[in-house]
């Protein structure tokens, strides 16, 4: 097969690769418009859930990856000045451009062509293709120039973030909320490497404009937040990336393909990075993808919808969670008045995918605590 494929993301480079390991004579092509050696963002994060499934598909990639892993068996959310561990919530991260480093030298060693610093932005610019697989992101121009074939929704959600990092190396996934004069400041942060950590800071939209935001320079912001933080980051500093405020955009297709030209990653879908799932459910779409293409014989036509049936059920459960989740989120102000283990705990079940059987397998610890603050509510759960 003759493969097109626009983004080198890790959607595009896994799919690639399973399809090269499992029939070298595929002639695939990676078209990625940005230089080899240049990404936006920090670290990027797996549950070991998410690693289970991964492994079980994709077992040799997996092995390839790990020993670039930092790990942590917990995560810790602070309220104010009170930190919680929560137990049972173990996870892994790396730096997003050593990942993609790893996985561009992976698939060339195969066989795959990856072509950097190069605009694919027409069907006619890329020629002729057996298949063209936009793994180009949330802002695909496939996807966007073919909205009504795609049957393509985006909900701008409210929220204000920017995605800096930190040159403190934290102990655990770490979600810090904080109030101030403004509203309340939350933080997601994590190591990614031994001197480095995500920091993402994010804020209801009413705190973002009363903090002036909007005009504010990125020198004044990185100060603003880093006063904020200054307990959290302990004379630490945030760094920035070409970092700038931004909402997320939940994006949902109806339809996953026309012709031979299909979506993946977060061209298909977005989730709220709030579950740590994007890179998750970027490469599970491509193992969905690679699956039905080897059960049809690399029939075309018969694998896109195939695909969608593979993927649907498993995808939408976690796509319904991240919007749950980012609802959550929009209602800071609001929750950080909860008593520190009512908020700890408010955070666990927040999605209705943890319930408090859920909670008391994974840290009988946090469910004690809250099972004291609402005795005749425990009862009731069992």
């Amino acid at each position: 097969m003759r493969i097109k494929i626009v983004g080198a993301g890790p959607a595009g480079l896994q799919f690639a690769a399973l399809m090269k390991r499992h029939d070298p004579t595929h002639d695939i092509t990676i078209y990625e418009r940005s230089p080899r050696d240049a990404t936006w963002g920090f670290g990027v994060v797996f549950s070991d859930r998410a690693l289970e499934f991964l492994r079980a598909d994709d077992p040799d990639l997996v092995a390839y990856l790990e020993p670039h892993f930092e790990r942590w068996p917990e995560i810790t959310i602070v309220h104010n000045d009170t930190r919680i561990p929560v137990a049972g919530n173990g996870f892994t991260s790396i730096g997003r451009l050593e990942l993609l480093s790893l996985l561009y030298a992976y698939v060339e060693r195969l066989g795959v062509k990856i072509e950097f610093e190069t605009e694919m932005n027409s069907f006619e610019a890329l020629g002729p293709a057996d298949l063209i697989v936009a793994a180009n992101g949330a802002f695909s121009w496939i996807r966007q120039e073919n909205e009504q074939k795609f049957g393509t929704s985006v909900d701008w959600r409210p929220n204000r973030f920017i995605w800096y990092g930190a040159t403190k190396p934290f102990n655990s996934l770490t979600l810090t909320f904080r109030e101030t004069e403004l509203g309340v400041f939350c933080a997601h942060h994590y190591r990614y490497a031994p001197d480095r950590s995500t920091f993402l800071v994010e804020l209801e939209e009413e705190t973002f404009r009363r903090g002036g935001f909007e005009t504010m320079s990125p020198e004044d912001t990185i100060a603003h937040c880093e006063r904020v933080f200054a307990k959290d980051l302990e004379g630490h500093r945030i760094i920035s990336n070409n970092s700038h405020w931004r909402q997320f955009p939940a994006v949902w297709n109806e339809r996953w393909s026309f012709d031979n030209v299909v979506l993946i990653g977060d061209a298909l879908r977005t989730a709220h990075f709030s579950i740590g799932s994007g890179t998750r459910l970027a490469m599970e779409d491509s193992i969905a993808l690679f699956q039905a293409l080897k059960q049809t014989g690399n029939d075309v036509q018969k694998a896109l919808p195939l695909y969608r049936d593979i993927r649907i059920k498993p995808m939408k459960a976690i796509w319904d969670a991240a919007n749950v989740s980012l609802r959550w989120y929009e209602r800071m102000d609001e929750l950080i008045k909860l008593d520190p283990i009512d908020f700890a705990y408010s955070y666990m079940t927040r999605t209705g995918r943890v319930d408090h059987a859920e909670v008391k397998r994974r840290d009988p610890a946090l469910a004690q605590a809250w099972e004291k603050l609402h005795a005749g509510e425990a009862r009731a759960k069992g």
